[in-house]
């Protein structure tokens, strides 16, 4: 089995000796480095190749969270932090999962599955760094989910259970099997973070999943029990995508 590289970045070394002694439990991770800051961190990244970081979020002149912004390539990346607040921030930034201290030894092993999952899954189709935007945009297709803020929680959403999507101003519904989230957004965002080849725009006010689309009835589209309007700008192109 190919081994995992791991880089434990924390300001405190209680957590990053944690993290270490979980590594060493598994066969299949090895630790390349242990730094106490992003600083010390990049200087690793430049020498040895690193396939997973584990990274604490509240740390003195830069956290990990502006690190990772700074990052044009990242590996992946667990969160370890005390702070469950910036849980929603991390996942946009698509890191692999947020482990909130103290966690156990069972929990970082789940983690890890996944990272590892992820990364036979990248490895299967290797990219060149000259495509690597391209291999993002295809790798954000591949999720089935979206993940929605809504009442000071944030919503895993399939993509298959959204029937169709509709803006309120400054709000966009979702509209599922099992009723509706609001949320804070605009229709023309979700365009670029919803898989193309399931949704469509049909009207300033709607985007539909295309899997449910029923029938066509004049200007208006039936999906199950629904029946949602056409806008004229936007009849062409369902026209050739749905029908």
């Amino acid at each position: 089995m190919t081994k995992i590289n791991c880089l434990i970045i924390d300001d405190e070394e209680l957590a990053r000796d944690l993290v270490e002694n979980y590594v060493l439990r598994l066969p299949h991770l090895q630790v390349v480095g242990k730094c106490a800051n992003p600083i010390e961190a990049m200087q690793v990244l430049q020498s040895e190749k690193v396939d997973l970081l584990f990274l604490d979020i509240q740390m003195p002149e830069l956290t990990g969270i502006e690190f990772l912004k700074t990052m044009q390539q990242r590996p992946l990346v667990i969160f370890t932090t005390a702070y469950k607040e910036h849980a929603l921030e991390g996942y946009e930034l698509d890191i692999v999962d947020y482990l909130l201290k103290p966690f156990r030894f069972e929990r970082f092993l789940q983690a890890v599955n996944r990272a590892a999952k992820l990364l036979k899954r990248q490895n299967s189709t290797p990219v060149s760094i000259n495509s690597l935007p391209e291999r993002q945009a295809k790798e954000q297709q591949k999720k089935n989910y979206i993940l929605v803020k809504s009442d000071f929680k944030v919503f895993r959403i399939l993509h298959e259970d959204i029937l169709y999507i509709e803006s309120m101003k400054e709000y966009v519904a979702f509209h599922t099997k099992n009723g509706r989230t609001m949320s804070l957004g605009s229709l023309k965002k979700l365009q670029t973070e919803l898989p193309t080849e399931q949704f469509i725009r049909i009207h300033k006010s709607y985007m539909v999943n295309m899997d449910y689309v029923s029938a066509l009835e004049g200007n208006m589209l039936h999906l199950l029990e629904h029946r949602l309007p056409i806008g004229t700008s936007f009849k062409e192109d369902v026209l050739n995508r749905v029908f």
